[in-house]
């Protein structure tokens, strides 16, 4: 047993080391496009032309497009404003994707009881499971920055926040302690399907690829090492898509409970009133009642957008900085 701890330590600075790095460059890298789609989640107007149209229940509408916001958010609060929030983001993605790879391979490798390697070979359920866990640990270590980070990047001009701090007095101010924790409850319903989803699909696309060069070279065994950093790339964006596609409305919501009661200017539209909804399930049927089913979808777009290029990101900068920080230590 001695024996096999430095091997498991090593094994956590890897993992925990790779995972922040790699998460930290994702978020940075699309950091615009998150700061677009929380705008469009917290908006209780229609965010397209057509919703606009067909279904005007709050009023005119601040942004109706991706185009369009990109121009205003650029105009009213220069380039910095798509950075708006990125540093509690850091404070909130490095935790966050240190524990989860870490969390991730202990897991893994508990169901699998063998080293890295092997991991590839895990049935898609386990990988799943492991991928919920994994997220779901993440999510309550680094929960706090999220909340401070959605707030900062969803109030526009003027702030009401000039920085982190004065965000974090305030809500302990008037919510409390539990105020840093508004919106967990849906944040952990839809991270164990997204965390399950991303990195379930993830492994068996990266399967299905190993298996596809494996013909391909007439290799009768199918070899990770086989892998190019476009395939990785191309399994990290699929698997990014398909987490964030199924698990959206859940992730509107999380936004809605993040920000309720928060002062914005007049010209970002109808706020979210303290206390709008009850719990979950309440704040589902109250959006899709007031904002039709397309209400539970904004934001989809820069969301797809943002998630594709994130996963990528994410997963190439931990496969390449994980063999880096290995080589370091070995």
């Amino acid at each position: 047993m001695e024996e096999g701890e430095p091997g498991q330590l090593k094994r956590a600075v890897i993992d925990g080391t790779s995972g922040l790095i790699s998460g930290a460059i994702s978020r940075t890298v699309t950091s615009p496009l998150d700061v677009i789609k929380i705008r469009f989640q917290v908006q209780l107007e229609p965010t397209t032309t057509f919703t606009l149209l067909s279904k005007n229940v709050y009023g005119p509408s601040k942004y109706t497009g991706m185009i369009q916001a990109s121009k205003d958010i650029f105009r009213e609060e220069g380039l910095t404003g798509f950075w708006r929030g990125n540093v509690p983001a850091l404070l909130m993605v490095m935790p966050y994707t240190a524990i989860q790879f870490m969390v991730l391979h202990q897991v893994k490798t508990f169901a699998s009881g063998s080293s890295k390697s092997d991991h590839i070979q895990l049935s898609p359920y386990l990988s799943f499971m492991s991928g919920a866990l994994a997220g779901c640990a993440a999510t309550v270590g680094s929960y706090p920055f999220d909340l401070i980070r959605t707030i900062l990047a969803s109030q526009g001009e003027p702030k009401i926040y000039p920085n982190m701090r004065s965000a974090f007095v305030d809500i302990m101010k008037t919510r409390g302690f539990r105020g840093l924790y508004a919106g967990l409850s849906p944040t952990l319903v839809e991270i164990i399907p997204y965390a399950g989803l991303q990195f379930g699909t993830y492994d068996t696309f990266k399967r299905w690829t190993m298996a596809w060069n494996a013909r391909r070279s007439s290799d009768l065994t199918p070899n990770e090492e086989s892998l190019s950093s476009f395939q990785l790339l191309v399994c990290g964006l699929a698997a990014g898509s398909c987490a964030k596609a199924v698990c959206h409305p859940l992730d509107v919501v999380k936004k809605r409970f993040q920000i309720e009661g928060l002062q914005r200017h007049p010209r970002y539209g109808a706020r979210v009133e303290t206390r709008a909804y009850r719990n979950m399930y309440d704040a589902l049927k109250r959006i899709s009642q007031n904002e039709g089913w397309a209400g539970l979808y904004k934001g989809i777009v820069p969301s797809i957008v943002k998630a594709a290029p994130a996963g990528a990101v994410t997963f190439v900068a931990y496969e390449y900085t994980s063999d880096w920080v290995e080589s370091i230590l070995t």
